[in-house]
């Protein structure tokens, strides 16, 4: 039979709109190489082996085909039917190189393209109807942010084993931005100093009252409670998260201090407090449902009290919040999330009764963040497998690769805002300079 990858190249071309900028390798074993080499590999390879797509299974074809646009090439790599051979973030570079900063770059076949996609298909011998998607595509049902369902798309998240979880994150278990403070170059001290900006934008006092929204692994409100001796509460939807967040409260010898529990922060009755962080949750209140986070918020806040709102946002104020459905991320990632504009999440918080009093953009210190755990799960990668299964491992490196690379664009950013819930007479209680940053942060653990 004819070689498949000379057959697949005139395809892979129209559908990326340019030159092949990378080898491509058929599941018969037969290999094109690249027109132009793209990324950081092809500016310094020499002779060394260029990245290269392999096409495992004329299954892929069929994903591609019943699917188009990126879900199908998602679904496609998921089932390990695509894979990469080869440095990720170089085949991530294709998207800059193709459409430049564009938030609108085309990503996979349009449906325009179904006719050629079919034609190579027959040539190939591989027609055949849809499949199944991946067992591990979300499909929310039920009403869309009902707790029910915001319960099942957190889940599908944050529930995919807290082993493989450490292994991605590190010792430090923190899964939100970093903050690489002067002189902080490892992970675990960068997330540490991350911890140490909140708890003194937060202005927290030993015996302060201090809420943690979506706590994660508890590693916040264990370092609250260590190093400024606040009582902390932390609230997560996910089973897996309490019970290693439990466990880590015990071994330090704050149960005392702080409690955790699984629970909605809209059902939340307690006294105010004076001060609540929210580190990486907001994305997943969804689209149209910020007004009601920001309600919640600020029932739960005191009179001069402060919330820090640390969440990825979109970068053009024009786009929608809501996380297409349809997309690689929607499916396999974040199901039912949504990023909104750091001038919307402003404008939703002071329309809430609260002030806003301090912004900051966190956009570089997130990518390398996410290189950090990009290359903490390529050192571990067998034993990632292992734990999360090879289809959950490729998921997870190649959204946060790709989540790298969006931050280092400035496609997404990620923004702490601080606001304050003011006093009778209008006082803030914050201080009216920034005086209180002045010390440096550092990562201490």
């Amino acid at each position: 039979m004819t070689d498949i990858a000379p057959i697949l190249a005139p395809l892979v071309r129209r559908l990326l709109g340019g030159a092949l900028p990378f080898a491509l390798e058929a599941w018969d074993g037969s290999r094109v190489e690249p027109d132009e080499p793209v990324g950081a590999r092809a500016a310094t390879a020499g002779d060394r082996r260029p990245i290269t797509v392999v096409v495992r299974s004329p299954d892929a074809l069929r994903r591609i085909l019943y699917a188009p646009g990126e879900l199908g090439l998602a679904r496609a790599h998921i089932a390990g039917e695509i894979d990469v051979d080869g440095d990720i973030f170089d085949l991530l570079a294709v998207r800059d190189v193709l459409g430049g900063s564009s938030d609108h770059v085309r990503v996979g076949p349009r449906l325009t393209d179904a006719a050629a996609i079919a034609r190579t298909m027959r040539e190939v011998g591989a027609l055949g109807p849809p499949l199944p998607p991946p067992p591990e595509e979300a499909r929310a049902r039920g009403r869309r942010h009902s707790r029910r369902r915001d319960s099942t798309a957190v889940r599908h998240h944050y529930d995919v084993g807290n082993e493989f979880y450490r292994l991605v994150l590190g010792e430090a278990m923190t899964y939100s931005c970093a903050y690489w403070a002067p002189g902080v170059d490892s992970l675990e001290a960068a997330q540490a100093a991350k911890h140490e900006l909140v708890c003194r934008k937060l202005g927290l006092t030993p015996g302060m009252r201090v809420l943690d929204i979506g706590c994660g692994w508890g590693s916040f409100v264990i370092h609250a409670a260590k190093h400024h001796g606040a009582r902390a509460l932390g609230v997560t939807l996910s089973p897996e998260q309490a019970a290693r967040a439990r466990q880590r409260v015990a071994d330090e010898g704050l149960e005392d201090r702080v409690e955790i529990r699984v629970q909605d922060y809209r059902d939340l009755d307690e006294p105010e407090f004076p001060a609540i962080a929210s580190v990486g949750m907001f994305e997943h209140v969804g689209e149209g449902q910020a007004d009601t986070y920001a309600a919640a918020v600020t029932r739960l806040l005191a009179p001069g009290g402060r919330l820090l709102n640390h969440a990825i946002s979109r970068a053009n104020p024009d786009d929608t919040a809501g996380v297409d459905d349809r997309s690689f991320i929607g499916r396999y990632v974040f199901p039912d999330a949504a990023l909104y504009e750091v001038g919307q999440v402003v404008t939703t918080l002071q329309r809430a009764g609260l002030e806003v009093r301090d912004v900051e953009s966190l956009r570089e210190h997130y990518a390398r963040t996410l290189r950090a755990w990009v290359a903490n799960l390529q050192d571990g990668w067998d034993e990632a497998q292992r734990l999360a299964g090879p289809a959950r491992a490729r998921t997870w490196r190649l959204y946060m690769a790709g989540s790298a690379v969006g931050f280092e664009a400035g496609r997404i950013s990620v923004h702490q805002v601080v606001a304050v819930r003011p006093q009778a007479g209008g006082e803030s209680g914050f201080p009216t300079t920034r005086d209180w940053l002045a010390e440096p942060v550092t990562g201490r653990v």
